[in-house]
């Protein structure tokens, strides 16, 4: 099995704020304006991640039906997405492909985003940041944990069960895939940089 980290890893740069500049442009200024105390806080570690995370989000996406943010987040995958991969990931993404090996996305960003191109890309399981939902509409809140650090092992042991008796080959660039590459017996820290 090989564990890919997406931001970072097989991305350059953040498809979470990539999508939200491209789909909700207008609405992104109110929500760092008011996210700026929680932003301050976030290095000297008085705000938690999913906290941040659902601050910025809540004013963007609050009140949008889902089935129009899947709609935009599949156009946006399929049109802006394949310029933010990076090659060398592809390759490697398809060399385990090749080998028969299970391929996973373990993603702190939004499964929504990665859903439409990891279909695209024949990637076998996505686990990744799931948005709340209530009556068809998102509230920007996430549904769940922040798929980061801890919690993308706690997801691949889900789908999975325990990792002992899994070959695992592991892909990350931050410290939120520490826990993953960790459980791995073939941990790779930024290697297509």
């Amino acid at each position: 099995m090989a564990a890919f980290d997406f931001d970072g890893t097989i991305t350059h740069g953040d498809s979470t704020t990539s999508f939200c500049l491209s789909a909700f442009a207008g609405r992104l200024p109110a929500a760092v304006l008011r996210a700026a105390p929680r932003l301050a806080g976030y290095p000297l570690g008085l705000v938690a991640r999913q906290r941040l995370k659902e601050t910025l989000l809540t004013p963007v996406l609050r009140g949008r039906e889902e089935r129009e943010v899947r709609a935009r987040a599949a156009v946006w995958a399929a049109r802006q997405l394949p310029g933010m991969v990076r090659p060398a990931a592809l390759e490697q993404l398809r060399w385990h492909q090749a080998q028969g090996h299970r391929v996973v996305l373990a993603s702190a960003s939004l499964e929504l985003l990665l859903e439409p191109w990891a279909r695209a890309a024949g990637v076998d399981d996505v686990l990744a940041t799931r948005l709340e939902v209530r009556e068809g509409r998102l509230t920007g809140r996430l549904a769940g944990p922040n798929c980061y650090g801890p919690e993308k092992v706690a997801r691949l042991e889900a789908l999975v069960g325990d990792l002992a008796g899994i070959e695992l080959y592991a892909y990350g660039d931050s410290r939120g895939d520490r826990e993953l590459l960790a459980a791995a017996q073939h941990p790779v820290f930024r290697p297509f940089r």
